[in-house]
């Protein structure tokens, strides 16, 4: 075993950890040598989203010690952040197993820190932190989740007092915090009990009001209020509050699915319990044909999640993918408002530079501003900050099933989105038709956009390597051309810099630095690569479009844009 990680298992083996975890390393040098190197080879990274990794002992795992040693970094840059006052967090946790002991670990030690902890009893969303956060006007929060990923994992989502998750330069400064904890004994594990408030009822009475305020059509719900609404939270905190929001909207038929309705970290019914995954939704969309519903959705463990499935113009069930429901979602949001009376010329919508265009087309035609931000709805949140008073927010998304809908809460919320998305599947019944059937004639409208995304993983030590040699010679060596189209446009977001590739010129990125590269060919076609800043990964992102003449033509244009997408998949190499 190399001497570095010998030094660290050494150090775990003879300081002051638990006797259970001195005794797991010891069964593991005996049986399992190669998860000891494993566990130890590194250290779990404070990333700008927090912690995330799987469950076990070791420096490179998700346990009692690494949590409490960022938790320690965090407080200690929250007191030098707000002196002479005083620090208020919020803690909450989803179904993972370890959840609840992690979130009492972290709410110990911000308190023996001196800061008042509001915790809440049992399990919540995601969004209801950020919501918590906020209402109870804390200055910081911390979520244990690690929202869809496969039940050996676990994780730790840090907040700031907007509510959202950590942005710069918060989020460095925290790692740099973090990683100045020596080690276990520069933790406060204890002694400030008396500083923990538990909470539960009150907070979720005063985010279902914010939820129900978000309404834009209740009188339609009255009319269609026996919609056939299935719903799986896939074992996850879903169940706490999205049937009861469903009720308080005034929907009278929701049909919960009973094999995932008890939250459980072992996910028993799914290989990875998230919505995006059509293996997830098998079971909803079976009840969904059974009592031939009127939409399906499923949220992920932490609630912030959304997948929905509706019926084809023929009565064919279809999952929709995060870009489509993004589409129905900002267009709704747009257009019920505009019909109420209630857009106002500052009105603004946000979406990810990843998430479809056809959204900026919607906003553009509706004259509403919409702003492109990197990934992730921390960096929507900031911009909801830095434009107040001066642009009203109304919906933010992105294409991995995320949609934040109002301004109450800065983070990804699947709880208001399942009302939200109801309420547009009962306006469009009200109408006689189906959502489906509105998202063809959205593409008619404006065009037809289609999109596909790709995940590579390269295994072993060498994986980030290779993932970083292939973004390398995409920046210095881009193609000239994919799949028969030239690239006319390379926009380098890591070096904040947009470049014509047949002109020559140049111009600023006014976006924070991101490792995304964009290529954009002159058929319109776009492709983003995005790697993975913690794990051996790298994402593709592909949008073609075409205009799309009438209804009656989708089956055979999506086929073509299908055939464009394989194309450039096939030339790129990706396969």
């Amino acid at each position: 075993m190399d001497a570095a990680i010998q030094e660290k298992v050494n150090a775990w083996l003879t300081g002051n950890y638990d006797q259970a975890t001195k005794d797991e390393i010891t069964r593991l040098q005996n049986e399992n040598p190669t998860e000891l190197m494993d566990s130890f080879y590194r250290s779990l990274e404070f990333g700008t989203g927090g912690l995330r990794g799987i469950m076990g002992v070791g420096t490179n795992r998700m346990n009692k010690y690494t949590l409490g040693m960022a938790t320690q970094g965090y407080a200690n840059y929250l007191k030098a952040s707000f002196p002479n006052q005083e620090v208020r967090v919020a803690i909450a946790h989803d179904s993972r197993n370890n959840s609840r002991f992690f979130a009492e670990t972290t709410a110990n030690v911000f308190a023996a820190n001196g800061i008042k902890v509001f915790l809440f009893q049992s399990l919540r969303p995601t969004p209801e932190l950020s919501f918590a956060i906020r209402h109870l006007h804390c200055q910081g929060g911390v979520v244990c989740t690690a929202s869809h990923n496969p039940k050996e994992y676990n994780g730790y989502k840090a907040y700031w007092d907007d509510g959202g998750q950590l942005v710069p330069p918060h989020d460095g400064n925290v790692i740099r915090e973090v990683e100045k904890i020596a080690g276990v004994d520069s933790v406060k594990w204890g002694g400030g009990e008396s500083n923990i408030t538990m909470i539960g009822k009150e907070l979720d009475e005063a985010y279902i009001a914010m939820v129900r305020n978000l309404s834009v059509y209740p009188e339609v719900i009255e009319r269609q209020h026996n919609l056939r609404i299935v719903y799986t939270p896939i074992h996850g905190t879903g169940i706490k509050l999205v049937p009861e929001v469903l009720q308080r909207f005034g929907f009278t038929n929701v049909h919960v699915v009973d094999e995932q309705a008890t939250p459980d970290g072992n996910f028993p019914t799914v290989i990875y319990p998230n919505p995006e995954e059509s293996e997830a939704m098998s079971i909803g969309l079976r009840k969904a044909r059974q009592i031939d519903a009127d939409i399906l959705l499923g949220t992920d463990p932490d609630a912030d999640r959304v997948g929905i499935g509706v019926k084809d113009r023929k009565g064919q069930w279809v999952l929709l993918n995060g870009n489509q429901t993004a589409v129905l979602a900002f267009n709704y949001m747009i257009e019920a408002r505009k019909a109420k009376g209630i857009s106002t010329p500052a009105d603004m919508v946000v979406k990810t530079i990843v998430t479809t265009n056809l959204i900026d087309e919607i906003a553009a035609h509706n004259e509403i501003e919409c702003y492109n931000v990197l990934t992730g709805f921390k960096y929507i949140a900031e911009l909801i900050k830095e434009k107040e008073g001066k642009k009203n927010y109304i919906i933010g998304g992105e294409e991995s099933y995320g949609l934040m809908i109002g301004s109450q809460i800065r983070d990804k919320d699947a709880v208001s989105a399942v009302a939200l998305l109801c309420e547009m599947a009962a306006y469009e019944k009200d109408k006689g038709r189906s959502l489906y059937e509105k998202l063809i004639d959205l593409y008619v409208e404006y065009g037809f956009y289609k999109e596909h995304l790709i995940s590579i993983t390269r295994k072993g030590m060498n994986g980030q390597k290779e993932i970083a040699d292939m973004m390398s010679v995409y920046r210095n060596n881009p193609p000239a051309t994919i799949n028969g189209s030239p690239v006319t446009q390379l926009l380098d977001y890591q070096l904040q810099k947009g470049r014509n590739l047949q002109k020559g010129d140049t111009w600023a990125i006014q976006l924070p630095k991101s490792n995304v590269l964009q290529f954009i060919l002159a058929d319109g076609s776009k492709i983003s690569a995005r790697p993975s800043g913690t794990e051996p990964k790298i994402k593709f992102y592909f949008s073609v479009h075409t205009q799309l003449a009438s209804a009656g033509e989708y089956d055979k244009v999506n086929a073509e844009l299908s055939t464009r997408i394989e194309g450039i998949i096939k030339d790129m190499q990706l396969k």
